[in-house]
């Protein structure tokens, strides 16, 4: 028999509690190893029951579960799943989280929680069984190669347009790779899955440790040096080329994979409007979103980079897209980072596919 997942459920609600416990049990491969009322509570359920993965809500009695959060990401890292409201206190919370090191997150419901039963049910045991396969413990671009670098200009700042995909882990990815964009940059376009009201303020909190000016994309907004745009939650983000730029196109069509703004969506009309001008990057993430779409810009002749299996929280997205062939670069996060400054790429060795990864040296 396979081993169970086993989950801690944190919440100072015990009706919030049963409800969790009962969602997640629903599944035969789960198993609620305890709930906890507050983190005192729960710290106390994690050194006697050793669970895989927690939920935690963040408005609690005694200690906030941000400041758990740290505390746990500090002594015991864990996959830890989020549980709070989308409004916009909630969402700050939930970013800040995301970037300590949480999982992910799941919305509490601000209706009656029995309307969205089926919906959050299927969310949180999607999200628990995702969380099973999380590098929790190599995070922030640890994992590069050390080793001379080798001759050659950078991978990136020979285009002109950068374009970049994530999901899962990627608002973690995306800040550690803020700082090392210069005020200079060539224009950047982002697609990170997440809800309409996360990306104003993500877009807010990246720019304040960012050279670069980041914001969130505007219908026909022409693209400018120096800046970095983030699709909006509620919109596709597509590029229309001409002579003299790039221009910012968003639209409500369907989504594309079951995401709305789509990596995919984004990566296909840069291929079209930039060709060989553009750079593609695919972040840490879960399913197979810009895969396709890395494809056709690699097709275009645009540079594409992966990150590598070791820096990424979800192997999933950049896995794809390498296993496609999509990516010519497979580079730990530091070192993608790196390429925003005209760093020569770390000596390589070719691998499988068509990719190169960065070498160990001896």
């Amino acid at each position: 028999m396979a081993t169970k997942i086993r989950v801690l459920i944190v919440d100072d609600s015990r009706l919030m509690r049963d409800m969790v416990s009962g969602m997640l049990l629903s599944d035969p491969s789960i198993e609620v190893v305890g709930t906890a009322e507050d983190p005192f509570d729960a710290r106390e359920k994690i050194k006697l029951l050793n669970p895989d993965v927690m939920t935690l809500d963040i408005n609690m009695p005694k200690m906030d579960g941000i400041e758990f959060l740290k505390k746990v990401m500090r002594l015991r890292p864990m996959p830890v799943i989020m549980f709070s409201t989308l409004t916009q206190e909630g969402a700050d919370a939930t970013l800040r989280a995301l970037e300590i090191g949480a999982f992910d997150y799941a919305s509490k419901p601000t209706e009656d929680i029995r309307q969205h039963f089926d919906r959050l049910r299927d969310t949180l045991v999607s999200k628990v069984k995702s969380a099973m396969g999380a590098n929790v413990t190599r995070r922030n671009g640890t994992g590069a190669a050390a080793g001379s670098f080798g001759n050659g200009a950078s991978l990136l700042t020979r285009s002109e347009v950068i374009a970049i995909g994530a999901s899962t882990g990627g608002v973690e990815a995306l800040r550690s790779l803020a700082p090392r964009i210069p005020a200079t940059t060539k224009p950047i376009v982002i697609v990170q899955h997440m809800p309409e009201n996360f990306t104003g303020q993500f877009a807010r909190r990246l720019s304040s440790i960012c050279n670069a000016e980041v914001k969130e994309a505007s219908d026909g907004e022409r693209l400018k040096d120096g800046f970095v745009y983030i699709a909006p939650g509620h919109s596709h983000l597509t590029l229309k080329g001409a002579a003299d730029g790039f221009t910012c196109v968003l639209d409500k069509d369907e989504k594309v994979s079951g995401h709305r703004p789509a990596v995919d969506k984004l990566f296909a009309s840069v291929a079209e409007a930039a060709g060989r001008r553009a750079a593609g990057v695919i972040l840490t993430g879960m399913g197979r979103d810009g895969a396709q779409g890395l494809m056709k810009m690699r097709d275009a002749g645009a540079v594409t980079l992966g990150q590598s299996e070791g820096t990424c929280l979800i192997y999933g997205m950049p896995k794809a897209a390498a296993d496609l062939g999509a990516v010519q670069y497979v580079l730990p996060l530091e070192e993608i980072g790196e390429q925003f400054h005209g760093t020569a790429v770390r000596n390589r060795v070719p691998k499988q596919g068509g990719a190169r990864v960065a070498a160990r040296s001896a």
